[in-house]
């Protein structure tokens, strides 16, 4: 495998940046995890619109430009011969002191890896996933905001442990207010009478480029699409669960907290969403080779 640092190629074994890159010393860096599907790059436009957000927020300024990236995201693709896989594009800070200064560093790192992905088991899409709510808030967004797709990850590390601990793969994370936020890597959503839910921004989530599809998704189905605060009794009350993510896509939750949702099966509503969502991002029309890196057309 080849893995793109600052514009070179190198061989993965022979990818290295410094031990001084703020980015290792500090977390101080932005990254997106992207998907392919037949070769072309789901949603790149949002994704790299999204990089580009988290970098300005951290006063980070990426080397390159949107189309440049878009261009090199598919270079790498196609230089390890892969249609359908996952992207992870990194910029740290770069090389500078051992002190927390910013503007002491120089030399951005813009790092692109191409890979095939681990799903969830198929046995999860089929039968759903089990839960556990975990006692590490989601981080208080006027400390640290969880719209920043940041390189330090410990607040949804520390609620993953608690959830491996407690035997479930993944682990759902309130905010302070006690609400329902994200869990550990995917976004939530809930159905209930027909009508499908999720926790709005300022809950403290990340924008999910996967959940803002399911949302379109969901609308065009003719379902009710609320976004609204939610709490642990709306869980357990609900028809249905199900999460998104780049990496999951749509998967069932069959299970909260020991407490089965609904009938403790992937419902109607999951499932067709899931369905629709294969569905569009594997025949969705994507910028042609000429326009590739400026976004859909």
């Amino acid at each position: 495998m080849k893995v793109y640092i600052n514009g070179t190629i190198y061989d993965k074994h022979d990818a290295k940046i410094s031990v001084f890159d703020h980015g290792l010393l500090y977390g101080d860096g932005v990254f997106e995890g992207i998907r392919s599907y037949g070769g072309k790059v789901f949603r790149l436009q949002q994704h790299l619109d999204r990089l580009w957000d988290s970098a300005k927020a951290l006063w980070l300024e990426i080397p390159i430009g949107k189309e440049q990236m878009g261009r090199d995201i598919y270079s790498m693709l196609k230089t390890n011969g892969i249609d359908d896989g996952y992207v992870r594009v990194v910029v740290t800070r770069g090389c500078g002191t051992l002190g927390l200064g910013p503007d002491r560093c120089h030399d951005p790192q813009v790092i692109i890896i191409a890979d095939t992905i681990a799903l969830y088991p198929k046995e999860f899409y089929e039968k759903g996933l089990t839960i556990v709510t975990v006692s590490t808030l989601r981080n208080h967004p006027a400390a640290l905001s969880p719209r920043i797709k940041s390189l330090n990850y410990l607040n949804n590390i520390l609620a993953k442990i608690e959830g491996i601990q407690a035997g479930c793969i993944e682990a759902l994370m309130l905010n302070h207010k006690g609400e329902v936020a994200e869990c550990t890597g995917d976004n939530i959503f809930l159905v209930h009478k027909g009508c499908v839910l999720t926790p709005p921004n300022e809950a403290g989530i990340l924008e999910g480029i996967t959940r803002d599809a399911v949302m379109t998704l969901a609308r065009e189905a003719g379902y009710e699409m609320r976004v609204t605060p939610l709490t642990k009794h709306d869980v357990y009350i609900a028809d249905e669960c199900f999460l998104t993510g780049t990496a999951a896509e749509v998967v069932p939750v069959v299970k909260v907290d020991s407490r089965p949702i609904g009938d403790g099966r992937p419902g109607p509503v999951t499932r067709q969403l899931m369905q629709r969502f294969h569905e569009m991002a594997r025949s969705e029309q994507r910028e042609g080779p000429a326009n590739r890196g400026r976004g859909q057309s």
